[in-house]
């Protein structure tokens, strides 16, 4: 991608992060949630491993056939990124692409830690803000991103009908 590419994804991504954010995020429904992306996962033949973390705690981990330990490896370190910089894990790595760094050499972090790939999103709750993530693995990056977007704004759509 080039900059103006690059500027665009990043006001694509800001957008989703403004559009997507929680009334509430209880046990409860970060476990229906989770259940929700590892259903379209089977039913698209995806193999993925999602993982959902709130205040610290892991509500919810799933990992699908064809999945294995890498897989929660990246989950956890896309979560920690969002976690800790309040942005989704596909958001921090295009901004980080504008700038020519990687996470250490920006922000000094242990890239066995932290991954700025995408397929982490923070979950932010209106009024009390980032409260933990919802994190993904199994796809290519953009396709990670994409599928946990899909899956919050069809959770939050359902709930605010009902």
């Amino acid at each position: 991608m080039d900059k103006g590419e690059l500027e665009s994804k990043i006001a694509e991504l800001e957008a989703q992060e403004a559009e997507l954010r929680f009334p509430s995020f209880s046990n409860t429904e970060a476990i229906a949630l989770g259940a929700a992306i590892a259903e379209k996962a089977r039913s698209r033949s995806q193999s993925l491993t999602v993982d959902i973390r709130r205040a610290g705690q892991q509500i919810f981990h799933c990992a699908l056939e064809g999945t294995s330990a890498d897989n929660d490896q990246w989950t956890f370190r896309k979560g920690r990124a969002a976690e800790r910089f309040g942005h989704s894990s596909f958001l921090i790595g295009v901004r980080l692409k504008l700038v020519g760094l990687g996470l250490e050499e920006r922000y000094g972090v242990n890239p066995s830690e932290y991954s700025a790939n995408g397929g982490a999103f923070p979950v932010v709750i209106e009024g009390t803000g980032l409260v933990g993530s919802i994190a993904v693995s199994g796809l290519p990056r953009e396709e990670d991103h994409a599928l946990v977007v899909e899956c919050i704004r069809e959770f939050l759509a359902k709930e605010s009908q009902g």
